[in-house]
């Protein structure tokens, strides 16, 4: 009996170490100035597969935790410029930036002179 019971609690561990081994927690700079970013941002930032989002608004960094199996960094990133707001990998389309309140308008780099893709993609989100 006790056999079985450690073969069951050792066939648990390796389940559940192979679940969170798939969970990565990851930082990139968002732009953005205020509370009412901070929502927005973080409200694109919850995909399906997104644990957890937090945009901090004095060092522009966010940080997410998400599961790698469902999404990753680049579509987390887009969808947050999908609404907006530049990353450090993508920059919000110009239209959708201007239409920001007008306390959400932050100091933006030149396209030209930037290496960020500029995203136009639109994410499906069930």
């Amino acid at each position: 009996m006790n056999t079985i019971k450690l073969l069951l609690l050792a066939v648990f561990a390796t389940l559940s170490f192979s679940v969170k081994a798939q969970d990565k927690t990851e930082s990139f700079k968002v732009y953005g100035n205020c509370g009412m970013c901070k929502k927005r941002i973080e409200t694109a930032a919850k995909l399906d597969g997104v644990i957890n989002a937090v945009w901090d608004v004095d060092t522009k960094i966010m940080t997410v935790a998400y599961d790698e199996s469902k999404t990753n960094k680049d579509t987390i990133q887009k969808k947050i410029a999908s609404v907006g707001h530049d990353t450090e990998k993508f920059r919000a389309n110009d239209k959708v930036y201007e239409k920001l309140p007008g306390c959400c308008l932050y100091e933006r780099k030149s396209a030209t002179n930037s290496n960020e893709k500029t995203t136009n993609i639109k994410i499906k989100h069930p």
